[in-house]
């Protein structure tokens, strides 16, 4: 499958993407592709060092002619999120991305394609290895842990880069230009709940699946269905129906993954007074409802209801009411646009996980913002939900955002550059995803900045594919900007 990838133009890049999705990568087991980036470097007989966290830095001098330009840091980190659909047998841990080409587009075999930062590794892996294109000295920085808490970003060596620009190469859309994002913190709830022998016959299964999921940030805007959230409706809504004589009783739940991926699953075992197939007859409306509201963004999208063995152990009634409602109550998607960047998403809030299973109930949420004050009023709110169901609240992964600077030297030359290549206007904006470039500006502040790269659709989903011709395009981007590097002062 590769063998075909290896093919695309430009090969330098495609055959190190390649190579790169032939290891596995997820985030906080980046050893083994750290080590081979390393090899690589040292095989071409640059500077290459490592800081404690795990995060590789390679030094690169200018190519002739090239010496007194400014000192460039390319970025990208190299880990990559881990989803597949349900049916796809794969081992992220131990096997390689099955990749193939569809017409413009290069995809993975139901699972994430890791394009997203893949391809910006392959770009830096390309460019360091090139013995023909100019460049300014180059600091080539791979990061750690993106995906999952900023980990590489958050934990880099002070001190240890001298560039005074650096290209991020993370952007999915060719057209843009990124000068800003949001930051984002990391809520975690859990809690040991009452449980009960169930009083009800019939075990149910009841599963939402098919939804489109994407980017719990550069999606978020789209509408697009929340397993979780749906599933929490389906479940009240079932105990609307019930009385003394139909009881509802929730067993288990599992729903989600990953904090910066919008759910497309999510599954609930009940035990209940109805059958499946009672239940099934019962709902058909509400479902019909559920697939006509997200028949745009979600055309997959299905609810069902099946039988299956009737849970030994289920939540006492009020915990379950209780746990149901705090979760209807938890703010999902946008909380509040910015009045200030038409278009752009300022808060919201992602229900990333639900799970519970013997009475041990948690849930993980993602919260952005691009103005800090916002993003914590927004989790306190939501933590106010939870603590009324008696959950205990916790904190962690917080980053920083990215204030915009229009005006920059290094925006106005990337602008120019679109400009002369594509005859038309790129989109000079910030986003809502949680860039790297917010914790290395907080550390390094006079770095001039910006984000850009090739266009990735369904990033973070099983249908994440690359755009084969805007490869081809941000490239010669890329190496223009790099041969256009301003003059030290």
């Amino acid at each position: 499958m590769s063998d075909a990838v290896r093919q695309l133009e430009p090969k330098a890049l495609w055959g190190r993407f390649a190579d790169l999705n032939a290891i596995p990568r997820p985030s906080g087991k980046e050893e083994a592709v750290c080590q081979w980036i390393t090899g690589l470097a040292q095989s071409h007989g640059l500077d290459v060092s490592s800081d404690d966290v795990g995060n590789v830095l390679v030094r690169k001098p200018a190519t002739a002619g090239m010496e007194n330009r400014k000192t460039v840091i390319l970025q990208s980190h190299v880990d990559m999120v881990c989803q597949k659909n349900n049916d796809t047998d794969f081992d992220f841990d131990t096997e390689g991305i099955r990749m193939k080409v569809d017409g413009d587009w290069v995809r993975a075999e139901g699972t994430t394609l890791g394009a997203d930062n893949g391809l910006g590794v392959a770009t830096m892996l390309a460019i360091m290895e090139s013995k023909n294109a100019p460049h300014p000295p180059l600091e080539l920085l791979f990061t750690i842990d993106e995906e999952t808490g900023m980990t590489g970003a958050l934990e880099l060596k002070q001190g240890w880069m001298k560039g005074e620009i650096l290209l991020n190469l993370d952007t999915e859309d060719d057209r843009e230009i990124g000068i800003g994002c949001a930051g984002g913190i990391d809520l975690g709830f859990s809690g040991q709940l009452a449980t009960t022998a169930p009083a009800a016959e019939h075990g149910v299964l009841v599963e939402v699946k098919g939804g489109s999921g994407g980017h719990s940030g550069m999606d978020i805007h789209k509408g697009i269905a929340n397993a979780n959230k749906l599933l929490v409706r389906v479940l009240r809504e079932m105990m609307l129906y019930s009385d003394g004589s139909t009881p509802v009783e929730l067993s288990s739940l599992d729903g989600g993954g990953l904090r910066n991926a919008i759910p497309r699953e999510a599954r609930a075992s009940v035990a209940s007074g109805l059958s499946a197939a009672e239940w099934s007859q019962k709902l058909h409306g509400l479902v019909a409802d559920i697939q006509a509201e997200y028949r745009t963004t979600d055309p997959s999208l299905s609810v069902s209801f099946e039988t299956a063995d009737t849970p030994g152990q289920v939540l006492a009634a009020a915990a379950g009411d209780t746990l149901l409602a705090a979760l209807d109550f938890c703010p999902n998607g946008i909380d509040r646009m910015s009045p200030d960047i038409e278009g752009l998403v300022q808060t919201s809030n992602n229900v990333a996980r639900i799970a519970l299973k013997e009475g041990a109930a948690e849930v993980h949420c993602l919260t952005r913002s691009s103005v800090d004050t916002e993003k914590m009023d927004l989790a306190r709110r939501i933590e106010a939900g939870f603590a009324l169901a008696g959950m205990k609240a916790s904190r962690g992964g917080a980053y920083p955002g990215w204030t915009p600077d229009p005006d920059s030297e290094v925006v106005r030359m990337m602008a120019d550059l679109y400009r002369e290549l594509h005859g038309h206007e790129p989109l000079v904006l910030a986003c809502h995803a949680g860039l790297e470039c917010g914790i290395l500006g907080s550390r390094y502040p006079n770095l001039d900045m910006v984000s850009f790269g090739p266009t990735i659709l369904g990033a973070h989903s099983p249908d994440e594919r690359a755009s084969i011709s805007s490869v081809h395009k941000y490239w010669a981007w890329f190496l223009e900007s790099l041969a256009r590097t301003p003059q030290r002062a």
